[in-house]
């Protein structure tokens, strides 16, 4: 994983990490509506990137994520970090989140690359070629 890009994991193994790690955390970073209504992963943790009602970014983000890890922004060579794995629609603001969280300091840090609805088809329509629910894992909504 380079400095400054977290690493990119398929849905598949991002649920493979999360079961082999329990300390890792799903951070769904979408806006409070898509996490709502659209639905999300069983058991992501909800810390917007960017949300209504201005639509900027998160001044607190990387502040909440610390605060999900207890803390655990510095990780001893010792001791591995916890994963932090971000997901989104489609993979690109979990990108520039996780570039982000990187550059403040946190090391085990990676995205969905599909997101949790995948890229558009040519219907422009999204959940029919990639994306968390596609794959068929674990997920809610309200």
């Amino acid at each position: 994983m380079s400095d400054e890009h977290p690493k990119g994991l398929s849905p598949q193994e991002a649920l493979r990490m999360l079961e082999e790690h329990p300390q890792a955390v799903l951070v769904d970073i979408r806006s409070s509506m898509e996490f709502l209504f659209v639905g999300h992963p069983k058991g992501a943790v909800h810390v917007p990137w960017i949300d209504e009602p201005d639509w900027t970014v998160n001044p607190h983000f990387t502040t909440e994520i610390r605060k999900l890890l207890l803390g655990g922004a510095v990780c001893d060579p010792d001791s591995p970090c916890a994963p932090v794995i971000l997901i989104c629609r489609s993979g690109k603001r979990s990108l520039e989140a996780g570039k982000v969280l990187m550059k403040d300091g946190l090391r085990a840090v990676y995205h969905v690359d599909e997101g949790f609805e995948g890229d558009l088809n040519e219907h422009h329509q999204r959940s029919s070629q990639g994306g968390w629910r596609f794959r068929g894992l674990p997920w809610e909504q309200c």
